[in-house]
């Protein structure tokens, strides 16, 4: 970089000057260096004090003209100029003379604008996990536009060529803990929507979750629909099944599309209801739903066979349903599923 700048420093400043800045600017972006690089070089080139601020994080960059960061608190900037993104402000740049301006500073700070903003295109201005709830919501809403919904994940570090996967998330542990495990490689980012945490990630690794978070994964698509399916594949969370990919659910996902007041109303789900005030028969019933086992079911609950057959043949007198009978087991796993829909 130093070597650069004595390069062109050589040439007549006069003359030459608007070329110097325009190649100058223009090596920097064919190196693609970052926010901090580029402050630092701006500032040897300019030979004052050079600082750049994003509007999203709040982060300010300074560098002296001996490359050493600035220290103190900013002067008043004697020159600025906005960083621009796709018609949006998103940060300022901005040069700390102490004497007077010089002939080439507008478009010195011009250029640095253009590839200020071109860096935060490339590389997003943020590394840390929690991000601003509007941001987020910006992306998963199906109200928003495809250019806010592009700048929005911009701004929050998302290439435009990388897929965003959308997880719907109840922990009791902090987003931004949760969002670190699955995604460890980044980016990743999270943020709280009401009741619901939101978890943007290039990628997810479901055995990575933590015991107590339940979560729904939507498919790798756009993200507003991903953030619906995210949100259904929650509903269909459980204690045996905490993480669920939406896709997984398949023609069960369209349980999700039924009425609350339908499902009461089936004599099989009400039937369900009753019989779910002893948690001992629930917790019968899940294993053999879950398994299609009556000895697999008993493994999972730690009991004798014949203990668990006599409680299914309870069960089934008190429902009505043959869990015997192939039929009669699927009526009885989708009665269970679409009961636990009722409460989200």
């Amino acid at each position: 970089m130093d070597a650069l700048v004595v390069r062109l420093s050589q040439l007549d400043v006069e003359a030459e000057g608007a070329l110097r800045v325009v190649m100058f600017y223009d090596t920097l972006m064919r190196r693609r260096v970052d926010l901090p690089a580029l402050a630092r070089a701006s500032a040897v080139l300019a030979e004052c004090v050079t600082g750049i601020r994003l509007h999203g994080t709040g982060r300010v960059i300074r560098f002296a003209p001996d490359g050493r960061e600035a220290s103190g608190p900013p002067p008043t900037a004697s020159t600025t100029t906005p960083i621009t993104l796709d018609e949006e402000e998103i940060g300022t740049v901005w040069l700390e003379r102490t004497d007077m301006s010089r002939s080439l500073d507008e478009l010195l700070l011009e250029r640095l604008a253009i590839a200020a903003a071109a860096v935060v295109e490339r590389y997003g201005p943020a590394r840390t996990t929690m991000a601003d709830p509007a941001l987020v919501e910006l992306v998963v809403s199906a109200d928003s536009d495809e250019a806010a919904r592009a700048r929005a994940l911009r701004l929050l570090g998302f290439a435009a060529d990388l897929p965003v996967r959308v997880v719907a998330v109840r922990s009791p542990l902090p987003l931004d803990q949760v969002g670190g495990l699955i995604c460890p490689a980044r980016p990743v980012k999270a943020a709280p929507l009401a009741d619901v945490g939101v978890i943007l990630a290039t990628t997810v690794d479901p055995d990575r979750f933590p015991a107590s978070v339940r979560a729904g994964i939507g498919a790798a698509d756009r993200p507003d629909r991903s953030w619906r399916a995210a949100r259904t594949a929650l509903r269909f969370a459980t204690v045996r099944s905490p993480i669920v990919h939406y896709d997984d659910l398949g023609a069960l996902a369209l349980l999700a599309q039924v009425p609350p007041d339908a499902v009461r109303e089936n004599a099989d789900v009400a039937a369900i209801a009753r019989m779910a005030s002893n948690p001992e028969d629930l917790a019968t019933l899940d294993a053999y739903c879950a398994t299609g086992s009556l000895r697999r079911a008993a493994e999972l609950l730690h009991l004798h066979h014949s203990s668990v057959a006599r409680r299914l043949e309870q069960i089934g007198r008190l429902t009505g349903i043959d869990l015997a009978a192939p039929a009669g087991l699927l009526r009885a796993r989708l009665a269970l599923t679409a009961w636990r829909l009722l409460d989200d």
